[in-house]
């Protein structure tokens, strides 16, 4: 669902319209834009100089994040699982196989061969980058596994309890990009388990508001872009979009179609704390205008001749003026017209 946080008038927003004229309903009949008069208004209001901010709400939960699911490259009975809502670190076990540890490294590319003697690659240089940074020596870390990183790969299997063979067999090592959150165990402690089997069901460890969007609402899912968003005992906190994508919403429906949606995940300066799994509602910034004129939504004429006007009120008299409008918000409206500046009057119809 969606809030907008705006004005309470039927009035036609586009994309762009910090700069369109838009349809108004509800104004006071349509009067001349050449008029003047001594007939007061019931109630005036200054025109105000001000930033203009058009936000737009909607539902999300906050959580950790989307779950990636790990398996196993490696056959053998399961003999022990992290608990759920555990933290795993570089080089601790994400589960063990016949007692011997399947270990967490950081990185981004995938494990999918051997490393032995001879091997080079990206990969190579991945693997021995978390290698020195658990203490390891007597290697130079780049793209060649050597003799050298053989020796250190056997003192770090030494240390894990594995046979000291010097190669790291693939399916020993997984990486992810950080520090995970086991999610949820998928296998059980006792099962066998033959390559593809899913093992847990991991997230990231910081805390993450996730928001669902139509694709009509694409202007909104901007990575980088500020968010704001309310807890749910009303506190609020500053956000940022730190990822969006695409999914397929499958409907249950068979003779409803399918629909593409954006996923974003937003991120936090200071985390909330408490929490777990809740719904929170993001504010997101639609339009923003910068100093700009602006007044009450109702003071706004329908002038007789098409558009909008103003009644400007001066030492006891009145007159209408033809404004163009702009960025409508919270209750008022940017404007700009012959005459117009900060301070000056304007009639408000009662």
């Amino acid at each position: 669902m969606r809030r907008r946080t705006t004005i309470g008038l039927a009035a036609v927003l586009t994309a762009g319209a910090a700069a369109a004229a838009v349809t108004v309903a509800g104004l006071p009949e349509a009067r001349s834009g050449t008029g003047s008069g001594s007939t007061l208004p019931a109630a005036t209001a200054p025109v105000k100089k001000e930033t203009l901010v058009d936000r737009e709400d909607h539902n999300g939960s906050l959580g950790y994040g989307t779950s990636t699911t790990l398996g196993t490259r490696l056959s053998g009975t399961v003999t022990r699982l992290p608990a759920a809502g555990a933290t795993v670190t570089r080089g601790k076990a994400l589960y063990h196989l016949d007692n011997d540890p399947v270990t967490l490294l950081y990185g981004k590319l995938p494990a999918y061969r051997d490393l032995s003697p001879g091997v080079e690659g990206a990969d190579v240089k991945q693997f021995e980058k978390n290698l020195w940074a658990l203490g390891y020596r007597g290697f130079t870390v780049d793209d060649e596994y050597t003799s050298a990183t053989a020796g250190a790969v056997e003192d770090w299997q030494d240390d894990l309890g594995l046979t000291e063979t010097g190669t790291v067999a693939l399916g020993r090592v997984v990486y992810q990009p950080g520090p995970v959150r086991v999610d949820a165990q998928i296998a059980t402690v006792g099962a066998a388990a033959q390559p593809g089997a899913e093992i847990v069901e991991v997230t990231g460890t910081g805390r993450v508001a996730t928001v669902e969007l139509d694709m009509g609402d694409q202007r909104l899912a901007q990575k980088g872009a500020a968010v704001e968003v309310t807890l749910p005992d009303g506190k609020t906190v500053a956000g940022r979009i730190s990822d969006v994508t695409t999914f397929v919403d499958t409907s249950d429906n068979p003779n409803q179609e399918d629909t593409t949606k954006l996923r974003l995940s937003i991120t936090f300066g200071t985390a909330p704390r408490g929490l777990d799994d809740a719904s929170v509602t993001v504010a997101f910034t639609s339009s923003r205008r910068e100093n700009v004129l602006t007044v009450p939504v109702n003071a706004l004429l329908a002038l007789a001749e098409g558009g909008y006007g103003l009644q400007i009120v001066d030492n006891g008299a009145t007159r209408i003026v033809a404004v163009e409008t702009g960025l409508f918000a919270d209750g008022r409206v940017e404007v700009t017209g012959s005459g117009l500046a900060e301070g000056t009057t304007v009639g408000v119809p009662a």
